[in-house]
C-alpha cells in the first residue's frame, strides 16, 4: 500500500510539472503570419516579428497577405483557421475595432473568433491643416471652425475610415460642425495639400515628411501622451479635449480555440521580440511606438477600443451595410 500511494504521488508530481503535447512538439513546421493589408506598416510588423520567430524556432514564418474589403477578408480567412497555433494574424485598429461596429453582418467577432496574444505597436493621427487656414493650434481651429460651421471641409481615406471617425470625434469634442469629404480616387493629403480641403487627420507616417516641407501645418497629435518621433507637437487632451485619442493599433491575434499552452509561448515570445534593439529601431523607421502588452492587456485594451467606436457609430449613425 505504501508503494502503490508513492506511486500515485510520483504521477501527481510529475503531471504537474509536464508541458502538454502541444506545446512539446509546436512548432514542428511552418508558420503563417496573416495580414489583412498590402505592403505597410501592418506588413512589415508581421515580417519583422515572424522572421525573428523563425530565427528562434528554426521554422519558416510565412506572411501572407490576404487583402480586401477594408481588411475584412484576411481576418475572416484568420478566424476559421484551424486553431493550432500556426497561423496568426497581425491585427490592427481598422478590422478588429472598427470594422465591427460598421458592419452589421460582419463574418467575424474580434471577441468570440479570435485570442489575443499581443499588444504590439501604435502611431497617432495627426491634425493637419493647409498652411493658409489661419489656425496654429486645435484650439484656434475649433474656434474658427465655431465661427464658420458647416464651411469647414475635412478630408479622410473614405466613409468608416479611421480618419472619418477623428473628424467626428472632434466635431464632437469641441462642438463643432464641418463638412467630411470622403476620398477615394485621390489620397486625401493630396487634396489638402491642393487646398481642395482645408484639413486632415492623417497618418504620421505619411505625412511628417510634407509638414516638414512646409506643404502642410501639423497641429496636434491624437495619443494620450506626446509622441516620442515628433515631440514637439502637443496632443489634442492637452488642448481640452479629453476623449481625442484616436491611434492606428497594431497587435497579434490568433484563431479562438488555440491551446493555452501555445498561446502563452507565442506571448512571451513575441513580447522578447519586441525588446530587442533592433526590432525598435525598425519600428521607429515605421513611425510606430512599441507598446508590448501580454494577452490579458490586449484583451483589455480590445474592449475598450471596441466600446469606444461603438458610441461614435450610436452618435453619428455611421454605417457600412
Amino acid at each position: 500500500m505504501a508503494r502503490l500511494l508513492l506511486s500515485i504521488v510520483a504521477c501527481v508530481i510529475a503531471a504537474s510539472h509536464a508541458t502538454p503535447a502541444a506545446a512539446q512538439k509546436y512548432p514542428e513546421r511552418p508558420l503563417r503570419f496573416i495580414v489583412p493589408f498590402p505592403a505597410g506598416v501592418s506588413d512589415t510588423a508581421a515580417r519583422t516579428i515572424g522572421q525573428k520567430l523563425g530565427e528562434l524556432w528554426g521554422q519558416q514564418v510565412i506572411t501572407e497577405n490576404r487583402v480586401g474589403a477594408g481588411g475584412t477578408i484576411g481576418t475572416e480567412y484568420a478566424a476559421k483557421s484551424r486553431p493550432d497555433g500556426y497561423t496568426l494574424l497581425m491585427g490592427s485598429s481598422t478590422e478588429l475595432a472598427v470594422n465591427p461596429n460598421l458592419y452589421g453582418k460582419l463574418s467575424y467577432s474580434t471577441t468570440r473568433d479570435f485570442a489575443p496574444v499581443a499588444l504590439v505597436a501604435y502611431t497617432p493621427l495627426v491634425v493637419l491643416v493647409h498652411p493658409s487656414l489661419p489656425a496654429k493650434s486645435v484650439k484656434e481651429l475649433a474656434a474658427l471652425a465655431k465661427q464658420r460651421p458647416g464651411e469647414i471641409n475635412f478630408a479622410s481615406t473614405g466613409n468608416g475610415s479611421t480618419l472619418h471617425f477623428a473628424g467626428e470625434m472632434f466635431m464632437r469634442a469641441a462642438q463643432v460642425r464641418m463638412v467630411h469629404v470622403p476620398h477615394t480616387t485621390i489620397h486625401p493629403l493630396m487634396s489638402v495639400m491642393n487646398g481642395q480641403t482645408e484639413l486632415m487627420f492623417g497618418s504620421l507616417p505619411s505625412s511628417i515628411a510634407l509638414v516638414k516641407a512646409g506643404k502642410l501645418r501639423a497641429l496636434a497629435v491624437t495619443s494620450r501622451k506626446r509622441f516620442a518621433a515628433v515631440p514637439e507637437l502637443p496632443t489634442a487632451i492637452e488642448a481640452g479635449y479629453p476623449s481625442m485619442e484616436i491611434v492606428i493599433w497594431n497587435a497579434v491575434m490568433a484563431p479562438a480555440g488555440t491551446p493555452p499552452e501555445i498561446l502563452r509561448m507565442l506571448t512571451g515570445e513575441i513580447l522578447n521580440i519586441l525588446g530587442l534593439p533592433d526590432v525598435k529601431d525598425t519600428f521607429d523607421k515605421l513611425g510606430m511606438e512599441l507598446t508590448p502588452g501580454d494577452a490579458g492587456q490586449l484583451g483589455t485594451y480590445l474592449r475598450s477600443e471596441l466600446a469606444k467606436f461603438a458610441k461614435v457609430v450610436k452618435e453619428t449613425g455611421i454605417r457600412l451595410d
